[in-house]
């Protein structure tokens, strides 16, 4: 079964939408995070495609990335409720809820807009070149597992 493809502008569509429906007080149905944080979280993944500004690991650690990780991410299961999180995902203080709005909606418009052509086997940070297909199953499922979340 094949996720919905963020590269449309249809699914990007209906993603902004569900985000839009979101407010400061959002509660999430598990997890830790408030919205300010989920959204600056959800910033990260579109951070390492597109920013210079968090470092690509290395060595062992990108090894273990790749054999461990990557398929959990990449693939079309769904994630898990309060999976563990990678380091850079991680948020510890309180984010503006309306920042950090504004910066996914933005990033989301920006890769609907590039195409998924664009991402055909770009590297990942983490992860080395992905398809197109896997670049996909990345944004939205992680996407749609925090929207979920915070009940929209």
């Amino acid at each position: 079964m094949a996720l919905p493809d963020i590269f449309s502008k249809s699914v990007s569509d209906d993603v902004i939408k569900r985000i839009n429906n979101l407010n400061a007080i959002n509660q999430p149905k598990w997890g830790k995070m408030s919205v300010g944080q989920m959204l600056a979280h959800c910033n990260v993944t579109y951070e390492m495609a597109y920013e210079d500004k968090h470092p690509a690991p290395k060595g062992l650690v990108k090894l273990m990335l790749k054999l461990f990780v990557k398929n959990l991410v990449v693939s079309e299961a769904p994630y898990k409720h309060n999976s563990r999180t990678a380091p850079a995902f991680l948020m510890t203080t309180e984010k503006d809820f309306n920042t950090e709005k504004s910066r996914l909606i933005n990033y989301i418009t920006k890769t609907q807009q590039q195409g998924g052509a664009t991402f055909h086997n770009k590297a990942s940070l983490s992860f080395g070149p992905l398809s197109t297909t896997e670049w996909n199953n990345m944004f939205y499922k992680h996407l749609d597992h925090h929207l979920t979340q915070f009940g929209v």
